[in-house]
C-alpha cells in the first residue's frame, strides 16, 4: 500500500498526516510532497507532533515531481490549493482523495491562540486521517 499526501509547502498538514498515517501502520508506504515546498518543516508542526508521540522532526518538504511517474493507492491533498493545483499524475493512481483542514501557520493572533490553533488542527488531522485508515485501509487488509 502506497499513499502520498500533497500539500502547497510540505511544511505543516501534509506533514502531521504523513506522521500519523505512517504510526498507525508501519507496513503501508506513506511519503507527502508539496506543489510549492518550503525549505523546512513548519516547528510549531513538528512541537505538537512530538507532544503526540510522533517524531517529524526528520521529515523534509519535497517537490510533488519527484513522484509524478509512481504508482499510489492514495493521493490525498489536504489543502484546497494543492487540490486546484495538483499536477496530472503520468503513474497510475488507483484513489484521489481531498481531506482538507485549515493552515495553522497562518493564524495571527496571541502566541496561546496559535498554539491552540495548531493543537486542534492536529487533532483533526489525527482524527480524521485514522478514520480513513479504518475504513479504507484496514478494512481492505
Amino acid at each position: 500500500m502506497k499513499i502520498l499526501i500533497l500539500c502547497t509547502g510540505n511544511s505543516c498538514r501534509s506533514q502531521m498526516a504523513h506522521g500519523f498515517l505512517q504510526s498507525f501502520d508501519k507496513n503501508i508506504t506513506v511519503c507527502s510532497a508539496g506543489t510549492q515546498p518550503a525549505r523546512q518543516v513548519n516547528q510549531t508542526a513538528v512541537k505538537v507532533m512530538k507532544e503526540a508521540g510522533i517524531d517529524i522532526s526528520g521529515h523534509t518538504p519535497k517537490m510533488v515531481d519527484k513522484y509524478l511517474m509512481d504508482e499510489w493507492d492514495y493521493v490525498i491533498t489536504v489543502c484546497d490549493d494543492a487540490k486546484e493545483t495538483c499536477p496530472a499524475f503520468f503513474g497510475k493512481v488507483k484513489h484521489r482523495l481531498h481531506i482538507g483542514f485549515e493552515d495553522p501557520s497562518h493564524k495571527t493572533g496571541t502566541p496561546e491562540y496559535i498554539m491552540s490553533e495548531f493543537h486542534r488542527i492536529r487533532d483533526e488531522i489525527k482524527e480524521r486521517f485514522y478514520t480513513f485508515y479504518l475504513e479504507q485501509i484496514k478494512s481492505t487488509k
